[in-house]
């Protein structure tokens, strides 16, 4: 990793006097959450929990501390990103990945960054250190670096090192659906025409599992379960995922490039429990009423509603006749 670039994950360094992603002493600050996004659905005062269930914010006070540089840069993206999402499903379907990369990688780190400074001041309160194993620190780091690809000069050479699938879906109000998964760097974002699942730091090894879905359902328009169940899907296979991405970074004359320095084939994915999967489908479906029970049934294939579980044929959204 470049010496040369900050990388909090050092020294476990999340304080509100440093920029979170250049490391500047800073005043300033930015929102978590994109402004435009909490004022058109108007969640700013919905609440959002730690991990741990004991501490809980409203998402117009998840706050990053930050430097004007990368508080214009983010806003720079805003702008993009909210012009596309006008545009609906075609709009955000032609953006470049890497701009959907940063954007969203915005609100996971942001959502990290809480859970690492929480934890640091929970146990410093009693008298303990703060760590992370090494695995994560250079994990978040690499993460940490890509994202400051929107301030200095940062390519990626090759393969990107994420997978990000945008797709067409449809609710009948103007809902914001979101699940994420901080420490795993996982997220899906789901609106009345358009919704995208990204995993940040998968060097594309869980797309290319899911790749066979994602054709079938490609040129459809998602019912909420498909949805559901499409980043289920991708949660899961990261869960079973034996795999330690690794990347060549060069710093030329100031310039930096990141490559993935391993393949597809030293991924290696666990067993498919499908009792596992159908505990976690149903957390995802019980606004449905549907139950880990309904799922899996005694000598009957799991229920699906992305496939026929005996043909593997795509189900037509237009078939199932739960509400949207």
């Amino acid at each position: 990793m470049s010496d040369s670039l900050y990388n909090p994950f050092i020294d476990l360094i999340f304080d509100d006097h440093f920029c979170f992603l250049s490391g500047d002493l800073t005043t300033e600050s930015m929102t978590v959450f994109p402004e435009w996004l909490m004022d058109h659905f108007k969640f700013g005062e919905d609440k959002i929990e730690m991990m741990d269930k004991m501490k809980s914010y409203t998402y117009a006070d998840l706050k990053l501390p930050c430097s004007a540089q990368v508080k214009n840069a983010f806003s720079e993206l805003d702008e993009k990103i909210q012009a596309a999402y006008s545009k609906g499903f075609e709009g955000m379907k032609a953006l470049d990945e890497e701009l959907l990369f940063l954007w969203t990688g915005r609100m996971v780190y942001g959502l990290l960054y809480y859970e690492m400074a929480y934890e640091s001041s929970r146990l410093q309160k009693i008298g303990q250190e703060f760590r992370l194993s090494e695995s994560l620190k250079n994990r978040f780091g690499y993460f940490h670096l890509m994202l400051q690809s929107i301030i200095k000069p940062i390519t990626f050479k090759g393969k990107k090192p994420w997978s990000i699938a945008v797709f067409k879906l449809k609710y009948s109000a103007d809902i914001f659906s979101f699940r994420d998964d901080a420490i795993n760097l996982l997220f899906s974002f789901g609106v009345n025409g358009f919704g995208f699942i990204a995993c940040l730091q998968d060097n594309g090894v869980i797309g290319a599992k899911q790749k066979e879905i994602l054709e079938k359902i490609s040129g459809h328009v998602l019912h909420p379960l498909q949805f559901e169940e499409l980043y289920a899907r991708f949660h899961y296979s990261d869960y079973i995922l034996n795999y330690a991405p690794k990347y060549k970074v060069e710093n030329v004359e100031g310039k930096i490039t990141i490559e993935i320095a391993n393949s597809e084939q030293d991924a290696q994915f666990g067993f498919w429990d499908e009792d596992v999967f159908s505990q976690l489908l149903s957390n995802y479906w019980q606004v449905y009423g549907i139950q880990k029970k309904d799922i899996l049934q005694f000598q009957k294939p799991p229920k699906s509603f992305l496939e026929n579980p005996y043909t593997k044929d795509f189900i037509k959204p237009e078939s199932i006749s739960l509400p949207f």
